[in-house]
This record gives structure tokens, C-alpha cells and sequence, in this order.
């Protein structure tokens, strides 16, 4: 029997397989780990992955991002109204009361609940897995936040149902991350010895999730986890984003707020501006051709300037990590 690990990211997707003794995140068809956690609906078809994220400006309004953070919500949820308003494409009030995706697909206007859309990333991840194992795959575990509730829970096992697949289980992203480093560690101490203590931090494209595990030879205990569900990657984008938006508004005259086309290429340039900076302290350019009424724009951000624009979102990073020694009665070394 195989079982396939699914790992359903905010921005990529991974596949993972039991194979030769060992653990194997398997490669797509671009021969990537990772695939985008995307979806695009055409007049003619339907795109998943890499194929779907090349048209996420072209067909703004019909290609999907981010829907990982409907599962189990109401339309009503306090968050997704506050989402609501930096999409690209539309959220609707389904009869159920959940927050539905509405799109032009096949030249038709659809509505698709969070769990159809999921289980179509899903029935995709499954081919890739299917190709590299060479037969059908129908049991899975998925990873999802250790901060989910048992609404948003339901709502990916329901996803996998639709993508046909048997969901053995889910598990904690934290549990799932702590289970990678000790599978393979030959070094780690005796059962009847004092266990080894490690801190994991897991910063991801849209949460923070820490926790603290105690290791001893085939056995892991989660000592303790926390986390901030909305502190994130790309809420460095976001602020990126917001000063350039300021910035060209004012240099270039243009009013870039209201026209999601260019908002959404300006925000792929500063998430590769991000990491660019993350590896080099001096100034670097943002330049974008033909970005909105023909003009070219250019701008610049350096390392210093970028840490001093995100220290609110910085000061966020210490709390979940005071939390989880304290849930864990561990003291910090100095």
C-alpha cells in the first residue's frame, strides 16, 4: 500500500513519497518540488499549477490564489470580509452560507466551493504522485496549520473526498516538520535518557507557526506549539507593495491602488525584490516596463530602510517563541 504525503501550501504545493528506504518530495512535470498553489479557468480549459500562475495577470479575475484560507469559513467570518478586498477574483455567499469563488469557466459564470477548488489541486498533485510511483494513488495524509479549527479540518478531508482520495489522516504542519528532522537523525539520545529539546520555526507565505519537541530514539513528544495565523511572507510584500504604490503614485502621477493588473505585477516584483534583499545589504533597483499607461517606473529599496518599514511586523515574531517555552517550562540559554 503507498500513501502519498500531501502538503498544501498558501503559494506552492508539495508531494511526498515513501520510496527506497527513504522519504522522496517528488518532482512535477517542469521536473520542480514544488507547484504552485494556483488555478486558472479559461474559455476552453482549465490550468493548475506552474501553467495557471503565468496567467495570473492576463486572466486576473479568473485565477485563483490563496483560497486555503476559506476552508470551513462563513462568508460572513470577519476575516474573509477583511480578505475580500485585496482578490483578484470574487467571493460569494453560497445557499450553505460558506464563502464560494465565482469565475468565467468554458465562457459560463461558475461558482465553486473552497473544497471544489482544493480537490482540483489535489486531483492534480495526485497525477504527479501517480507518475513518479507508476500506479493509482488513493491514500494520502495531509498536512494543514496546527492552528485549524475542526471546521477548516472537515473542510480539506471533504476536499480530498472530491479529489478521490482516502484521507488516513491529517497532521500538524508543526508535527510534520518535527517528524522530517528526527526520522533520519541517528544521533539522537537513548529512550531512557534525557530527551533532546528543539525549537521549530516555521515562517510560511501567510502564517507563523512554532513549537518546541523533545526528542529520544523512535519516539517525538510536541511539547508545546504557537503561532500567528496572519503573519506571513507576504505581509513583507504587503509592505513593499504599499510603499511603491505611494511612491509611483506620486513620482509618476498614477493612481495604482484601484487597478489590480498592475497591482498584481508590482506585487511579484517586491516578493523578488524581498528575496533578493534577504541575501544582499546594498540598494537594489525595482524597475517594470510598460507598467500602467505605457510609463516605465523605477524605484529602489535597501535592507536597512525595509527592516525599519516592518518592525511592527518583526516585534511579532517574538511572542509565539516567549509562548511556546513557557507552555514547555524550558528557559532560554543565554
Amino acid at each position: 500500500m503507498s500513501v502519498v504525503g500531501f502538503d498544501l501550501g498558501f503559494q506552492s504545493c508539495y508531494v511526498a513519497v515513501a520510496r527506497a528506504g527513504g522519504i522522496e518530495t517528488v518532482a512535477n512535470e517542469y521536473s520542480d518540488r514544488s507547484t504552485p498553489a494556483c488555478i486558472s479557468f479559461g474559455p476552453k480549459n482549465r490550468s493548475i499549477g506552474a501553467a495557471a500562475k503565468s496567467q495570473v495577470i492576463s486572466n486576473a479575475k479568473n485565477t485563483l490564489q490563496g483560497f486555503k484560507r476559506f476552508h470551513g469559513r462563513a462568508y460572513t467570518d470577519p476575516f474573509v470580509q477583511a480578505e475580500k478586498p485585496g482578490l483578484a477574483y470574487e467571493l460569494v455567499e453560497l445557499p450553505t452560507g460558506s464563502a464560494g469563488i465565482k469565475v468565467v469557466y468554458l465562457e459560463e459564470e461558475k461558482c465553486f466551493t473552497t473544497e471544489q477548488v482544493t480537490g482540483m489541486q489535489l486531483t492534480k498533485l495526485k497525477e504527479t504522485a501517480e507518475s513518479a510511483l507508476k500506479k493509482p494513488v488513493v491514500d494520502c495524509v495531509v498536512a494543514v496549520p496546527s492552528f485549524y479549527t475542526d471546521a477548516e479540518r472537515r473542510s480539506v478531508v471533504d476536499a480530498t473526498q472530491i479529489a478521490g482520495l482516502n484521507c488516513l489522516r491529517l497532521i500538524n504542519e508543526t508535527t510534520a516538520v518535527a517528524l522530517a528532522y528526527g526520522i533520519y537523525k541517528q544521533d539522537l539520545p537513548a529512550p531512557e535518557e534525557k530527551p533532546r529539546i528543539v525549537v521549530f520555526v516555521d515562517m510560511g507565505h501567510s502564517a507563523y507557526q512554532v513549537s518546541v519537541c523533545a526528542f529520544n530514539k523512535g519516539k517525538l513528544k510536541v511539547l508545546a506549539t504557537s503561532f500567528d495565523p496572519t503573519l506571513g511572507g507576504r505581509k513583507f510584500d504587503d509592505v513593499l507593495v504599499n510603499y511603491f504604490v505611494e511612491e509611483f503614485g506620486k513620482k509618476y502621477k498614477l493612481e495604482i491602488k484601484s487597478k489590480i493588473r498592475p497591482l498584481l505585477r508590482l506585487a511579484q516584483e517586491c516578493e523578488k525584490l524581498k528575496k533578493l534583499m534577504s541575501a544582499n545589504a546594498s540598494q537594489l533597483p525595482l524597475n517594470i516596463e510598460c507598467f500602467m499607461n505605457d510609463i516605465d517606473v523605477s524605484g529602489s529599496m535597501n535592507r536597512g530602510h525595509f527592516e525599519e518599514m516592518c518592525d511592527s511586523l518583526l516585534s511579532r515574531i517574538e511572542p509565539p517563541l516567549r509562548s511556546v517555552l513557557e507552555q514547555a517550562k524550558l528557559k532560554k540559554k543565554k
